[in-house]
């Protein structure tokens, strides 16, 4: 869950209470009435005296936040890259298991070296784009290939009845692992965070 305020928006040209949250790519407020506003729709985004200014196609809203208002707009207007949301970083060990040539090469741009393909011992963090129920069998070794506080990502297809979230998060629980987050990696895959209880490590 991203960042949320209880406050007062303009929308329409009347003001009503509620909540509005910032997310990683989108607006969402909920008042009156709700309203959802995806950064990419976005057409404009200011902030100035302690209100937060957005035009979208559905018309022009503000919201008081007084001096939150600059923060928010600098974040929606330069989100986070999925690179940011997974956690990768320079200097890291990162291991890339499964299909993933094309993110291999933007993991490569970051480290300044080419993440390995296969299982790297000590990995701050593994990659695992698994493709059926059998990839998932893999996760409790990759478990102790980790260090205590790296992570395995399990990258998975969106939308499919033969493998799950569920059966993502019971993978994660059979190998002792803790699911901390998930991020929209594309169009067409899911990415999960998994690590080691810290009582564990």
């Amino acid at each position: 869950m991203g960042q949320e305020v209880e406050t007062k928006a303009t929308i329409g040209g009347k003001t009503q209470a509620g909540r509005v949250q910032l997310e990683t790519d989108y607006l969402l407020w909920r008042g009156k009435e709700r309203l959802k506003i995806p950064f990419a729709t976005m057409r404009s985004v200011e902030a100035s005296a302690g209100r937060l200014r957005i035009e979208h196609p559905g018309g022009k809203v503000s919201f008081e936040l007084g001096p939150r208002a600059a923060k928010w707009a600098d974040k929606i207007l330069h989100p986070p890259t999925v690179l940011d949301k997974l956690g990768v970083k320079p200097a890291q060990r990162v291991s890339i298991i499964g299909n993933g040539r094309a993110f291999s090469d933007e993991v490569a741009a970051v480290l300044g070296e080419k993440p390995s393909s296969r299982v790297r011992k000590d990995s701050d963090l593994i990659f695992l784009f698994a493709s059926d129920l059998q990839d998932l069998g893999r996760v409790e070794k990759l478990r102790g290939m980790i260090v205590p506080n790296g992570a395995v990502w399990v990258i998975y297809p969106k939308g499919r009845k033969e493998m799950t979230e569920n059966d993502v998060l019971a993978a994660g629980r059979a190998a002792g692992m803790k699911d901390v987050k998930v991020v929209s990696f594309s169009d067409s895959h899911t990415g999960l965070k998994m690590v080691i209880p810290v009582s564990d490590r």
